[in-house]
């Protein structure tokens, strides 16, 4: 597995651990929007529930969830334990912490139970499986307490200290610089989940609201580039701009812009210099979400927005989406070459031996799949709960619109169950699925109408026929 995909398969981890528990994020954000004393409706006994969701629920959470992802229920047990160090061994909130020893507690009982499956004594495998769970867990506490906690909380205080002089100086914007190019390389994920949102619940916890939940999630860079498509562009490109436009701004789902710009690699200036904008009007005007919006839609914005916060917040959508715009509108106004109907698909499939970078097993194609009845067909991204899922329900539409009864379903990669017949992903991610599932792999460009999609529906067909 090449590094790309090894971050890829990182940030996986990261967003499998937070994205479950979105809802109690949000939950977290919404009482802090209303009843801390800067809130919408202030009360001083609803916001005594503030510090306790964010220094306990929220991190054992996500420790439990990181847990079960490596252990199933015991591994769950032992990461909530090991989780419990770190809360009480550090004066942040922890979820980095949870982060690490969710699936670190987990690991050690399933190491355990390795070595001791078939020799425990009949009758006695209930009082091996609790104590084993205790010990390993009460040592796991222990160590993240000891060393876990004042270690995260020690690079938590560098990195921060770190942004926070990008803030002093005005150099903040430069983060869109290493945001955008990662994120149509699919690891948005890894970046939001694994950096931005820990940094942002901080500061939050403080102030708030923080501007670290907007420096990657903000919909107007991509919105100006996909506006510039519908404006400017040629054949399927800008017959797709609109529909690409809704379901990113209102829907939140950041991937249907991704092949806009890995068609048109040249197009990453118009992100960087949309991102770069928004961000630096988020901080001139001193802007802030009280939780992470996920997914990163309009609507997101606006739910997530403090008081006295709107007309910030949405000039900093606003001023992205219009640098993005103009600068997407000259770089396609100054492409001299003529786009054929099919150049959207092709380039993108261009783009794939490009950043393929040595795959170690071929594509399966649509052809292999043929080989066997295709009844359950799982659609994986790298949550499983975007893309993915849109991906998904178009499918199961068209299927059930042409009178077949097959399964389909939304997966994260590593979660793809060994029953599928076939799976379905962005091209990007084609290594690591194949490495994860050992199942036949479709990649695609477009989870919306893509050829490999027509294809496969042909294939059922065939075989239904």
């Amino acid at each position: 597995m090449n590094a790309r995909a090894k971050v890829q398969a990182f940030g996986g981890h990261l967003t499998a651990m937070v994205l479950p528990n979105i809802g109690a994020f949000i939950a977290w954000g919404f009482i802090t929007a209303l009843f801390i004393p800067t809130g919408w409706m202030p009360n001083e006994q609803f916001g005594e529930i503030v510090g306790p969701m964010i220094t306990y629920l929220l991190p054992l959470l996500i420790g439990y969830t990181g847990g079960q992802l490596v252990g199933d229920k015991r591994g769950a047990v032992a990461g909530a334990i090991g989780t419990m160090g770190v809360i009480v061994g550090a004066d942040i909130p922890m979820f980095v912490g949870a982060m690490i020893m969710g699936p670190v507690s987990a690991w050690a009982i399933v190491q355990f139970d390795k070595r001791v499956e078939h020799k425990i004594p009949s009758g006695f495998e209930m009082v091996v499986n609790n104590f084993s769970l205790g010990i390993i867990g009460m040592i796991c506490c222990l160590v993240a307490y000891e060393i876990v906690g004042p270690a995260v909380t020690a690079a938590n205080l560098f990195v921060k200290s770190g942004i926070e002089a990008l803030v002093a100086t005005g150099f903040l914007p430069l983060l869109a610089v290493i945001n955008e190019p990662a994120k149509v390389l699919f690891l948005n994920n890894a970046i939001d989940q694994g950096i931005y949102y820990p940094l942002g619940l901080q500061a939050a916890a403080e102030t708030g609201k923080s501007i670290f939940f907007m420096v990657a999630s903000n919909p107007g860079p991509g919105l100006g580039m996909l506006l510039a498509y519908a404006k400017f562009g040629q054949g399927l490109s800008k017959r797709s701009a609109p529909s690409a436009i809704i379901i990113h701004f209102f829907g939140g789902i950041h991937e249907l812009y991704f092949p806009y710009v890995l068609m048109k690699p040249i197009m990453i200036v118009a992100m960087i210099a949309g991102a770069a904008t928004g961000i630096a009007t988020f901080n001139l005007l001193d802007a802030g979400l009280v939780a992470g919006p996920s997914p990163g839609s309009i609507f997101s914005y606006l739910a997530l927005t403090p008081k006295g916060s709107f007309i910030a917040m949405l000039a900093g959508v606003a001023s992205a989406t219009v640098v993005s715009f103009l600068v997407a509108s000259a770089i396609l106004k100054m492409s001299k070459k003529e786009q054929s109907e099919d150049e959207f698909e092709q380039s993108v499939i261009d783009m794939k031996d490009m950043k393929a970078e040595g795959k170690a097993q071929p594509q399966a194609s649509v052809e292999k799949t043929g080989m066997q009845p295709i009844k359950f067909i799982a659609f994986a991204c790298d949550a499983g709960m975007g893309s993915s899922a849109m991906g998904a329900s178009t499918f199961k539409r068209k299927l059930v619109k042409a009178g077949y009864d097959i399964e389909v379903k939304n997966f994260a990669i590593e979660k793809v169950p060994s029953d599928a017949d076939v799976v379905v992903t962005h091209e990007s991610l084609e290594e690591r699925a194949i490495k994860a599932t050992g199942l036949p792999v479709i990649t695609i460009t477009n989870f919306l109408n893509d050829p490999a999609l027509n294809e496969l529906l042909n294939t059922i067909e065939t075989q239904q026929a």
